[in-house]
This record gives C-alpha cells, sequence and structure tokens, in this order.
C-alpha cells in the first residue's frame, strides 16, 4: 500500500516547464484525480494535501526545498505520520528511459540523481518506489546539468505528458499496493498499427 506520493522538482516560474520538473506534472496530475489541491505546509518544507480514497488517507507531496534536499521534505513528513519508506512513491524524471517510456521500480541505487539521492541520505534507506519518467539524455555526462534544466521540445513534452496521464491512470492499483498489476498497466507499451502488406510481385509467392 502507497501512503505518501512525492513529486520531485524545483520550485518557481523559471524551473515550471523543464524536464527536471517531470514529478513536479505528474503530481499535479495526480492530486487532480485524487480530488484534492497541493497547499504550502511549512512543517514539511512543500507542498501537501491529504487525500481520502478507499484504501485510506493518503499524502501528496511536492518539495519546495529545490531537487538537492528534496529528502528533508519527504523525511519531515514521513517521519510525522511514521510512513515506512516502502509506503513511499516517487515521481521523478529519469535521464535512462526515452520519453514516451516510464517505469516503477522498487529500491536500488539513486543513479546520480540528487533529489533521490537526498531522499535516500534523508530516509536512511533505498527501499522506497519510484516513477521513473523518461526523458531522454544528451549523449554526454558533461552537458547533464543543463538538459534537465531546459524545457523539452514540444513533441517531447508531448510525449511525457502520455506517461504522466497513462501512469496516474494506475494510482487506484498503485495506492491499493497492488504493484503487479500497476506495472502492467504501466510499463505496458500502446499498440503499433499494423503495416499494410506489400505487394508480391508475380512468381515470388512460390519461391
Amino acid at each position: 500500500m502507497i501512503r505518501l506520493l512525492v513529486g520531485l522538482g524545483n520550485p518557481g516560474p523559471e524551473y515550471e516547464a523543464t524536464r527536471h520538473n517531470a514529478g513536479f506534472w505528474w503530481l499535479d496530475a495526480a492530486a487532480r484525480k485524487l480530488g484534492v489541491t497541493l497547499a504550502p505546509q511549512r512543517s514539511y518544507f512543500g507542498l501537501a494535501a491529504k487525500a481520502s480514497t478507499p484504501q485510506g488517507p493518503v499524502w501528496l507531496l511536492q518539495p519546495m526545498t529545490y531537487m538537492n534536499l528534496s529528502g528533508k521534505s519527504v523525511a519531515s513528513l514521513a517521519r510525522f505520520f511514521k510512513l515506512p519508506p516502502q509506503e513511499i512513491l516517487v515521481a521523478h524524471d529519469e535521464l535512462d528511459l526515452m520519453p514516451g517510456q516510464v517505469k516503477i521500480k522498487f529500491g536500488g541505487g539513486h543513479a546520480g540523481h540528487n533529489g533521490l539521492r537526498d531522499i535516500h541520505a534523508q530516509l536512511g534507506s533505498a527501499d522506497y518506489w519510484r516513477l521513473r519518467l523518461g526523458i531522454g539524455h544528451p549523449g554526454v555526462k558533461a552537458e547533464v546539468v543543463d538538459y534537465v534544466l531546459r524545457k523539452p521540445a514540444p513533441e517531447q513534452r508531448e510525449l511525457i505528458e502520455q506517461t504522466v496521464a497513462r501512469s496516474v491512470d494506475a494510482l487506484d492499483l498503485l495506492l491499493a499496493g497492488d504493484m503487479e498489476r500497476a506495472m502492467m498497466k504501466v510499463h505496458a507499451k500502446p499498440p503499433r498499427p499494423k503495416p499494410a502488406a506489400a505487394a508480391v510481385p508475380d512468381g515470388e509467392a512460390a519461391r
């Protein structure tokens, strides 16, 4: 069961549409689906809301600490409500997946993502769920910082929004803790259109 949904990003209008804020986009969509409005919560260093669901109360959180200190916000709320890491889902931008790809993962390393790095440190554990929203990779490690802090091209933004919508559709399964079915729904690729049958030259079909 998931009791805390976290979306990672940076506060402020200058960062709002940048790749690094894909987690914020996801949490905004989750809040709309659950019918709640995020509001400043100084105790948790972020914007937060509490949703009533058939599975019980669920918290939604957007840290306002800037990405590198995301764990300060997450750990503050988790400790206050005594939520174990296993009941936390963190949505974040993922360099190792292309726009249009999204994966759910439990545990593992932070792969250099500074938001995850600080959550690891503040929770004292890597055993939480991640929703990895693909943003692609610039191809050169030295360009990563500039890349994540830039806006994606319109076609890339549309692909990311599609993954946000697809994964939010699995929210009921995530909240219920039915992670296997949630993964099947989120990881499923939309069917590709069948290619038109190629014309076969006379005599070819018999060879």
